[in-house]
Parts: structure tokens; C-alpha cells; sequence
């Protein structure tokens, strides 16, 4: 007798792990280079407004995770899984997100007194929460009307109305708008820039915006079945919000450090046609070999940037000869008379590729670590 398949068991989307394992493979290059003193521009943020390679990686990430939600959950719903099940599942997740990035925060030493409650991880978690909610009780059109309200509101907040003791806001002074303020007033703890976050309070209301349309872009694969189709859809989209953007970076620049709207609009529209490129190679022509690497670090995704964050400090500490091994490593290839700035970018993919090491054994024995 055949067994009916679940419909909770069916075919992962090849090009969504891979694009998710390449922006994690990503995140873990820009954020351990040889030198902090020798990185080539694109590896680094923006100081300020502007967008380099290394600002859109975080989003990137966000607008995947809204895609997930999509995929995932309404697998769920179809599957008539209990309401009240998904929604304990989507708590536990989040804390458990949110604890890793605190865990990470404090490793080795677990000092209290100078915690940083906001981070990379913490506002994955926040955006994880609030979309998936939004996804189990809100339909695409209420999505769609919530991100511009919140969009649209953000821009005016951010840009016109007067800050106290500063006056109009300076978006061109990191310590002259909302975010800074509030940060400065309500968030407890360290700040990574001392006065603001930019994990801060304010501005994760706008990464919430990139994670809902990870959804819609997710709810649109689901929707649109013919592959050309939603092919023409995801390009056109993604074209549209690219080129929003940046006519939104005319009056409300885009900035990581604040989450502008026009950064959500640049970076999603990015995504989206990262996205769309993806299915095209991978699900559409077949080319899947390429995505190994990026399969194998989307398989545990959380699982391995935790790895990452953990293992750089025993490499930026282990002595080797009087210096740490990331010291040793700039010190011998600089010595052979090459620019700084390519050892310290040749570190980063090397570990990156160490890395990969204990995130290829989970994959071949199939485990699969749920965070």
C-alpha cells in the first residue's frame, strides 16, 4: 500500500538554501579579516549613508527569513498543524535566537555589568517574531498597507519631526535624529557605538519591513505556479523596489545604521532579483552544482554563524610565535611584499572555508540543528 506523502514533507527550494547559505558563507567573511586596520572598501559598511557589498548582507538575510516564513508556515496551515502549536514554536524560536545573541555578545568572559542587548542575532529574532505573526493573522494586502504605513511613518519621523534639545533632524550626523535618541533615553546596556545601535530601538520597526516583504515575495512564489511567470513577476518587483529606492535616496538617504525606508526598498529589490536569478540557474535551468557550498552553509544557517562568532576568538587569540595565527598570517604574506588589504581578505575567506568544515559533516550525516 503507498503511503500518502505529508504535505508538510515536500521538495526543499534549492535556490533559497543556497542564496540563504551564501549570505551566512558572506556574513562570516566580512565579519573576520586578517586586519581590522586592511579591508578593501566593499567589505566594509558604510560609514554613514551610502551602501556598500557588506550592507546588504544583513537585509538579505531578513528579506530570506520573510521568504521562509511564507514557505514554511503555510505549509503548516495546509497541513491543519494546531494554531496553538505554531505559535509556541514561533516563541521558543525566537528566544532561542535572541538568548545566541547574547551568548555571543558575552563569550568568554560573560561579563553582565557590559551587555549589549541589542545585535545581529536579537533583531533577527525580533523580525522572525513579528513577521511570522503577521503572517498567521494578517492576509498580503494588510501586509502590504502595514510595511508602508510603517515606511512612510519612519521617513517623516526620521527626517521632520524636531528632535528634543537637537531641533530638525541632521541625517548626515549619526547623533542628530530619532533613533539616536531614543536609543540614548530607553536602551539599557552597551551601545555599539556608544550613544546609538544601530541594532537600536527605532530603526528595527523598518527591518520589520524587510522581513514582510520576504513574505510577499514568498506568498508570490506560492501563488504564481507557472515558473515564467513568476519568473517576469519577481524581476519586475524586484526592479520596481530597486529603483524606489534609490528615488526614495534622493530625500531620505539610504543608511544601514538607521534602516532608512529607501535602504528597505534598495536592499529587498536587490534580493528579490538575487532571488529570482537564483530560481532561474538553479530551479529553472538545473545548474545546482555551483550552490554546494551555499546548501551546505543554508542547511544550519543560525547554527554555523553561532560557530563562526564562537571560533574567531580562539583564532584572533591563539599564540603562534609571540603573535595571534591572524597576526602570524598578515605578517608572512605582507612580508612577501603583498598589499595588506589581499592577506587580510584571503584570512577571511580561509576561515570562512574552516568554517564550512564542521557545517559539511552536519550536512552529510543530515543533521539539521533547529535553533
Amino acid at each position: 500500500m503507498n503511503e500518502t506523502p505529508s504535505p508538510l514533507k515536500t521538495k526543499r527550494l534549492i535556490s533559497l538554501d543556497a542564496l540563504r547559505g551564501f549570505t551566512i558563507a558572506a556574513m562570516v567573511i566580512v565579519n573576520n579579516p586578517g586586519s581590522w586596520d586592511h579591508v578593501y572598501w566593499p567589505l566594509l559598511h558604510a560609514k554613514w549613508n551610502g551602501c556598500t557589498l557588506t550592507d546588504l548582507i544583513f537585509p538579505f538575510f531578513l528579506f530570506i527569513v520573510g521568504i521562509s516564513i511564507a514557505l514554511a508556515y503555510s505549509k503548516r496551515l495546509d497541513a491543519n498543524v494546531p494554531r496553538k502549536s505554531i505559535y509556541r514554536k514561533i516563541v521558543i524560536r525566537s528566544i532561542n535566537i535572541y538568548l545566541l545573541g547574547l551568548f555571543l555578545w558575552l563569550f568568554p568572559h560573560f561579563d553582565f555589568r557590559a551587555i549589549r542587548w541589542t545585535g545581529v542575532l536579537q533583531r533577527i529574532s525580533v523580525v522572525f517574531f513579528v513577521s511570522a505573526l503577521l503572517f498567521l493573522n494578517t492576509n498580503w494586502k494588510q501586509q502590504i498597507k502595514i510595511g508602508a504605513v510603517i515606511l512612510i511613518l519612519y521617513w517623516i519621523i526620521m527626517a521632520y519631526i524636531p528632535v528634543p534639545g537637537i531641533g530638525k533632524p541632521d541625517l548626515s550626523v549619526p547623533e542628530k535624529n530619532w533613533a539616536n535618541y531614543l536609543d540614548t533615553l530607553f536602551l539599557p546596556g552597551v551601545m555599539w557605538q556608544k550613544t546609538w545601535d544601530p541594532e537600536g530601538i527605532l530603526s528595527t520597526f523598518p527591518a520589520i519591513v524587510t522581513g514582510i516583504i520576504g513574505m510577499l515575495i514568498g506568498k508570490l512564489y506560492l501563488t504564481v505556479k507557472d515558473e515564467h511567470k513568476r519568473l517576469v513577476w519577481l524581476y519586475f518587483i524586484g526592479f520596481s523596489l530597486f529603483l524606489g529606492g534609490g528615488l526614495w535616496n534622493w530625500f531620505f538617504p539610504i543608511n544601514k545604521n538607521i534602516w532608512t525606508s529607501s535602504y528597505v526598498l534598495y536592499t529587498a529589490g536587490l534580493g528579490t532579483l538575487g532571488f529570482a536569478t537564483c530560481m532561474l540557474v538553479v530551479d529553472v535551468w538545473g545548474y545546482t552544482r555551483w550552490t554546494f557550498l551555499g546548501r551546505v552553509y543554508g542547511a544550519n544557517a543560525i547554527t554555523t554563524y553561532v560557530l563562526a562568532g564562537v571560533l574567531t576568538l580562539l583564532f584572533y587569540s591563539m599564540p603562534l610565535g609571540g603573535s595571534s595565527l591572524n597576526e602570524w598570517f598578515m605578517k608572512g604574506l605582507t612580508g612577501l611584499g603583498f598589499d595588506p588589504k589581499f592577506p587580510s581578505m584571503l584570512y577571511a575567506v580561509i576561515y570562512m572555508l574552516i568554517i564550512f568544515i564542521p557545517a559539511l559533516v552536519l550536512y552529510r550525516k543530515k543533521i539539521f540543528i533547529k535553533i
